[in-house]
């Protein structure tokens, strides 16, 4: 078996990136009922604001914030996991993609430490955390699929990859763009177009890489 393929600790962690995120979510929007939290038109991070209150003209109540923030900074640990132990990058490349998750892992920290609760008072450490996160995170998996030789994958998988990087980086300036024109419309989703398409990668690598371990 080529030394490259095996990646039985990345491939966990990887796995369990994605997982923590998309577990998290799940539980803390099942119990925010009252009314019921919407995926297309909440924040994100108002999972992770117990409340209730108001903010950035959101009402905002997360019974289970505290699960939500843990999914936040557990996906981080895990994705940093993940990628230390790939075996195969090259040199250069092992340092930008551990560089990478390192400061996804650092941005998500600071997001599940210092919930996005619309404080003008201090640093807004959330803020800085989830740009962190949104732009290291599609940077990672872009690079990646770039190194798919490298990790033993195939071009169509290094393509996904790249291209999931590629999505989440528009849609994060689509993201931003809604922002600025204040109106609000559909926010959630575009959020969601920022994360998803990197947490997704994380979990269909980690399966690559368990599938090419078992053979």
């Amino acid at each position: 078996m080529d030394d490259r393929a095996q990646h039985p600790v990345a491939a966990v962690a990887l796995t369990a990136a994605g997982t923590a995120y998309f577990t998290g979510e799940f539980i803390a929007a099942a119990a925010w009922t009252d009314p019921p939290y919407s995926y297309t038109h909440h924040f994100i991070s108002n999972l992770g604001v117990h409340g209730p209150l108001t903010a950035f003209g959101q009402y905002i109540y997360s019974p289970l914030a505290a699960v939500m923030n843990t999914g936040f900074a557990l996906t981080g640990l895990f994705a940093l996991a993940g990628v230390a132990t790939l075996r195969g990058l090259p040199a250069a490349r092992r340092v930008a993609a551990v560089t990478a998750a390192a400061v996804l892992a650092a941005g998500l920290m600071l997001v599940a430490l210092f919930p996005g609760d619309g404080s003008t008072t201090g640093t807004d450490f959330h803020g800085i955390g989830a740009m962190l996160a949104f732009v290291a995170g599609n940077a990672l998996i872009v690079l990646l699929g770039r190194a798919h030789r490298a990790l033993g994958l195939s071009p169509a998988l290094g393509r996904a990859l790249t291209v999931a990087g590629i999505v989440g980086l528009l849609s994060l300036v689509a993201f931003e763009a809604i922002l600025a024109s204040g109106a609000g419309v559909l926010i959630g989703l575009a959020e969601r177009g920022i994360i998803y398409p990197f947490l997704t990668g994380f979990v269909v690598l980690g399966a690559a890489l368990r599938r090419r371990r078992a053979r």
